[in-house]
């Protein structure tokens, strides 16, 4: 019986040779020349991606987003372009956020200055600030992906990020 088995692994081997790890390194490093020249991914699509990554800092806390108009809200008869009103929340601090086609305003609660910054994909986001009340606006409306950035007392909060 033990002979058995001593054929079995010599036959199709256990995986421990070396040589063939050096094999699949290589075929994956052909692979992955082949999907570079034949199907290379899209400049915009890789800054997404770095700046998807720069955002992760671990000082800041993520807010989630609570509430949507779009899915939480009862339609109004008649209203043709509504303001999409969106809540984000984490720990003490809510920001209240109203986006329409001419651009963003929100709240910071409690009520506290804060340095915000719009994130939307690939272009430099639009740095804002609220006022002592937490009042910030923004003339620009987000166009694709968006997050916002808020730095205020000392700590930093983003939000979730969603499609305008």
């Amino acid at each position: 019986m033990s002979d058995l088995n001593d054929l079995g692994d010599e036959e199709f081997g256990d995986g421990s040779d070396a040589g063939d790890a050096g094999f699949d390194d290589s075929l994956l490093d052909d692979l992955r020349l082949a999907a570079g020249i034949l199907d290379p991914v899209p400049a915009e699509l890789r800054q997404l991606a770095v700046e998807a990554y720069a955002l992760h800092d671990l000082d800041a806390r993520l807010a989630e987003l609570t509430f949507d108009s779009l899915v939480d809200a009862i339609p109004v008869r008649g209203a043709t372009d509504p303001p999409r009103m969106l809540t984000f929340h984490t720990g003490d601090v809510t920001v209240d956020v109203e986006v329409t086609a001419q651009g963003l305003m929100g709240q910071v609660l409690p009520p506290q200055p804060a340095n915000i910054e719009v994130l939307s994909g690939p272009r430099t986001g639009a740095s804002l600030t609220a006022d002592d009340m937490g009042r910030f606006t923004s003339d620009v409306a987000p166009a694709g992906p968006f997050a916002l950035r808020l730095r205020a007392g000392g700590e930093v909060v983003v939000t979730e990020w969603l499609r305008a």
